[in-house]
């Protein structure tokens, strides 16, 4: 099998594909699973919360601007730290609002939005069958208040989150080659 980095004509200048939604929506497996389809880094931006932040959301006490200053700051760092070193990247953050995704966009090198979309029961459901996370359901209905679509100026598109991974992942692509991030693999010349 041919590496997911040698299937895909990149631009020159790396990338940044952040997949954000609310809790329950499939973030963190649909973006390490694109991650590993393009050949590119990977951060979960849960790994990024303070021990403070994550006892405030197991609490069900939602995080407020001032608790995601820093840690949106952090995502913004890690992503241009790696498009100094040549990397490009598929980050998994919530990033719900324009501002904060205005801070994440902040990062060196483009960056594309791609919202995971779905229904707020849909969420819910995932959210109960989870288990070992800090974020409980009750915290679903702050999320859906605070989620902004994405803006006509935004770079990035929506996907219906409520198909299989493997199908998800695939419309991802499609998108991002779409909107210019990577084009559309190369067929292999047939040997005769």
């Amino acid at each position: 099998m041919t590496e997911p980095s040698q299937r895909h004509h990149r631009l020159s200048e790396p990338q940044h594909v952040v997949v954000i939604g609310v809790a329950g929506s499939g973030k963190s497996t649909i973006s390490a699973a694109l991650a590993v389809r393009l050949g590119w880094a990977f951060a979960d931006a849960d790994d990024f919360h303070s021990d403070t932040s994550r006892a405030k959301m197991t609490a069900g006490i939602p995080l407020d601007d001032i608790d995601r200053a820093p840690w949106l700051s952090s995502l913004r760092d890690w992503m241009t730290a790696q498009h100094s070193v040549g990397r490009s990247t598929v980050l998994a953050c919530s990033a719900l609002r324009r501002r904060y995704r205005d801070v994440l966009r902040q990062a060196r090198g483009p960056v594309t939005i791609v919202h995971l979309d779905l229904p707020a029961e849909v969420a819910a459901h995932r959210m109960q069958q989870r288990t070992n996370h800090y974020m409980p359901p009750s915290l679903l209905r702050s999320q859906l208040d605070c989620l902004e679509p994405l803006e006509p100026d935004e770079r990035g598109f929506r996907v219906e989150a409520t198909a299989i991974p493997q199908q998800l992942s695939a419309d991802i692509i499609v998108g991002l080659t779409d909107e210019g991030v990577i084009f559309r693999p190369i067929p292999r010349p047939s040997r005769c």
